[in-house]
């Protein structure tokens, strides 16, 4: 169709066909733009995937159950990611329930905002209680009940894979089950048998405090202290 020009023509520029690169990053972009992210305006689903964690201290006699919901977004694409959503604390006891109630308000709200929210776990695991913390089961040390809740949202993204999980290869396993057994005064066990052990007492009698993965489990071997849970040494 002719197109009738009534004004004066003051440049020109020929146009070129577009190359196969700009076809290809229209499409990149195309398909970033519809690419769904994790914002605080996202809208609750009806049903929501979830998890929960038992927490039981000696501070208290009764348990409490931790529960984190996530949202899957973009399911059955490439892009299919878990990022939680919401979190619930609850417990037959009441005295916490104030600061509790708080606490999930906030840390469902930087879930909900976006981004990373990894930095939850630290912040909460540098929370003491003044009046001191206590070892849970295994021989862990926990400066406070809110360090336990940031050790259970530690878990969790674990668990979804927003945080590396922190393994010990095969031949760590078998060194650190092999000082065990000499500090026991044992034969090293199969490493299967050794995950399942859920005893209290996980380690030896008089092992020290691990300042790296906060376990009792440091006991002297060969002169040195070593860690019989994450492998740290003072001899390096």
């Amino acid at each position: 169709m002719a197109i009738k020009i009534d004004s004066k023509i003051i440049d020109y520029e020929v146009a070129k066909p577009e190359s196969a690169s700009d076809t290809q990053g229209q499409q990149a972009a195309a398909a970033e733009a519809n690419i769904e992210h994790m914002h605080e305006k996202l809208e609750r689903p009806e049903m929501l995937e979830g998890s929960t964690y038992k927490i039981k201290t000696p501070l208290s006699e009764h348990a409490l159950y931790v529960t984190i919901n996530d949202v899957v977004l973009n399911p059955g694409t490439e892009h299919e990611i878990r990022r939680p959503f919401e979190i619930f604390i609850n417990s037959k006891n009441m005295d916490h329930f104030q600061w509790i109630v708080a606490l999930t308000r906030i840390v469902s709200a930087v879930f909900r905002k976006g981004g990373d929210c990894t930095f939850l776990v630290e912040e909460l695991r540098s929370v003491f209680d003044p009046r001191g913390g206590y070892f849970k089961r295994g021989g862990k040390f926990m400066p406070s009940l809110v360090a336990e809740i940031g050790d259970v949202i530690d878990q969790h993204l674990k668990k979804i894979g927003m945080l590396e999980t922190d393994t010990l290869d095969e031949h760590q396993k078998a060194f650190i089950e092999q000082k065990r057994a000499e500090a026991e005064g044992r034969e090293p066990q199969d490493q299967t048998a050794a995950d399942c052990d859920d005893s209290t007492d996980a380690y030896p009698e008089g092992a020290q405090l691990c300042g790296k993965c906060h376990t009792k489990a440091m006991v002297v071997m060969d002169g040195c202290l070593t860690c019989l849970n994450c492998g740290d040494s003072k001899c390096g």
